[in-house]
């Protein structure tokens, strides 16, 4: 089993003498931290011939939440069903359970759930409802089998003259071009649109243009959903177990303006 990121994925199958690896004895491999992209999955998959089979967690409930079955032959986008004695429930912003196939926010209660910020009752109380519920932040579809998919964090989306862009769903398609190695997408203020997604994009290809990425993007995107803008950089911001930190290309977008 190996835990990672896309980060870490790309970074591994680009390395040559990872590629000449015996892979025989390689069962699953789990992912988790960060969506992984359905282009480096199929990647490492074909790599490996291990299929990537995403869990779920968080820091207020001490590690796993849910999990994908070990059965599974192949990538499926889920974060896979609630880990024994988990409950979750996707709710409306009123707090309201939303039904089967609809994007809400990820809420869980269990044994492993945390009993609130030290010395932060304020926190705690924003959180953490009456019902026990911890409320994650992130946006997620449960299907009728009960099945997770993330969709992206609440505080990432973007909204573009009424209509939500989920960065992740963007950066699923950026993925895929060739000549890509990593890609973010955020959000940057709009004077007609309120918002508009920009990509930060580290070249795979140096002729690599930002016509040829926004043109990309149309193949397989809504119009609304299609960055307007490329920024091209050396490397992404990451956390130390290489998270994309989306908030600092955010701060970095709004010091430019």
């Amino acid at each position: 089993m190996v835990g990672g990121l896309n980060t870490l994925f790309t970074a591994l199958m680009n390395n040559e003498d990872f590629g000449a690896l015996d892979f025989s004895a390689l069962h699953s491999t789990f992912a988790g931290g960060t969506a992984t992209q359905p282009a480096v999955a199929e990647r490492w998959q074909k790599l490996t011939g291990s299929p990537v089979l995403e869990v779920y967690g968080l820091s207020e409930a001490a590690g796993a939440v849910t999990a994908n079955p070990v059965t599974l032959t192949a990538f499926e986008g889920t974060i896979g069903v609630p880990l024994p004695s988990m409950r979750i429930e996707i709710r409306d912003e009123s707090g309201a359970a939303v039904r089967a196939g609809m994007p809400g926010e990820i809420c869980v209660a269990g044994p492993v759930v945390m009993q609130g910020y030290f010395n932060r009752p304020e926190d705690t109380a924003h959180v953490i409802g009456t019902d026990g519920f911890f409320a994650t932040g992130d946006i997620g579809i449960m299907d009728e089998r009960g099945l997770i998919r993330i969709v992206d964090r609440k505080k990432d989306m973007i909204l573009v003259s009424g209509f939500n862009v989920y960065p992740n769903e963007v950066e699923g398609v950026l993925f895929r071009h060739p000549g890509i190695l990593e890609v973010a997408v955020v959000g940057a203020a709009d004077s007609q649109s309120g918002e508009t997604p920009v990509a930060f994009v580290v070249k795979k290809e140096p002729g690599l243009t930002e016509s040829q990425v926004i043109d990309f993007a149309r193949t397989s995107l809504a119009a609304y959903k299609v960055p307007k803008q490329v920024v091209f950089v050396n490397d992404l911001p990451k956390t130390p177990v290489g998270k994309v930190l989306r908030r600092q290309l955010r701060d970095r977008l709004a010091n430019r303006i």
